[in-house]
């Protein structure tokens, strides 16, 4: 292996500690770098992730006065809709490794008026709070960016207490989210290069549920379940679909601000087309399956 370079494990795991800490670092500044757009587009964010977001508080049945941490959070939906479970005598801290997100999330619990919400900067992979410090963890659409993620999976069982409750939401398999995979194959193909870059956690790096509830269970979780959640992805026009698409999709953005003028309209085009068998008399809906995956400890 040449020094520097970056493999992953089957494990999820980087074989280079220097190249994995370079890497979260590089991560962080990508998700600060697109935590306006998050912003902007938050609400859209929670409303299509609603079905998620009830299933994982289902499955984590938050109460009063209880402590829930939502991880990775960026605009912090998740989070705040268990605040109304857990009641003023409980509390939900949003976290998030890149501050500029846990800033967001801050100021929208805010502008509700939760009070029993606060925020903390916190690496998924090196959680800064005591053992024990949760009732309920929750993380929605972040652990498969984990750069270890059997490190992050140790992490919310530590910080879990006994009896606690941990709920975690991924992406399912790329052949089954053709939504964001449709993206990747049009970007790869217009640079020459496959996207994300090898080494880099992609959004379906745990999209196998075998993988997945081994993973949970070897760091310590009981009772894994692990079920499907058809997530479909709706927008009134292609223009509306990938307005918000480039906006949101971390680690394409800076990649698509990069394209020359002629390379932009050619990727377009090559939108256009895939996105094609997907247009409705609505407009457009393209499948997606989010994994639902649930334990205790």
């Amino acid at each position: 292996m040449e020094a520097g370079s970056i493999v992953e494990r089957p494990d999820g795991a980087l074989q280079n500690d220097r190249d994995r800490a370079a890497l979260r670092a590089r991560l962080r500044g990508m998700w600060s770098a697109v935590a306006p757009s998050w912003g902007e587009h938050a609400d859209y964010v929670d409303a299509r992730a609603a079905g998620v977001t009830a299933a994982m508080l289902d499955r984590s049945r938050p109460q009063p006065g209880e402590r829930v941490l939502e991880l990775a959070c960026g605009p912090g939906g998740a989070g705040m809709a268990a605040a109304e479970r857990v009641g003023p005598a409980g509390e939900v801290v949003l976290s998030d490794v890149a501050s500029a997100m846990t800033a967001i999330a801050a100021a929208r619990a805010a502008a509700l008026g939760l009070a029993n919400v606060s925020s903390l900067d916190l690496d998924i992979e090196s959680i800064d709070q005591p053992d024990g410090s949760y009732d309920v963890v929750l993380c929605r659409e972040g652990l498969m960016f984990a750069t270890d993620h059997a490190a992050a999976a140790r992490e919310i069982v530590r910080v879990l207490r006994p009896g606690g409750r941990a709920a975690i939401a991924v992406w399912g398999p790329r052949e089954r989210n053709p939504w964001l995979g449709l993206v990747f194959d049009a970007v790869s193909e217009q640079m020459g290069a496959p996207v994300p870059p090898p080494g880099v956690p992609t959004p379906f790096s745990l999209g196998d549920i075998v993988r997945l509830e081994a993973l949970l269970a070897g760091a310590g979780l009981s009772e894994v379940r692990i079920t499907e959640l058809p997530t479909p992805l709706r927008a009134g026009s292609f223009e509306e679909w990938w307005a918000r698409t480039s906006a949101l999709a971390g680690p394409l953005t800076k990649i698509l601000a990069g394209l020359p003028d002629e390379a932009r309209s050619e990727l377009r085009a090559r939108l256009e087309a895939s996105v094609a068998p997907y247009v409705t008399a609505n407009g457009i809906e393209i499948p997606g399956v989010t994994l639902i995956a649930s334990g205790h400890c």
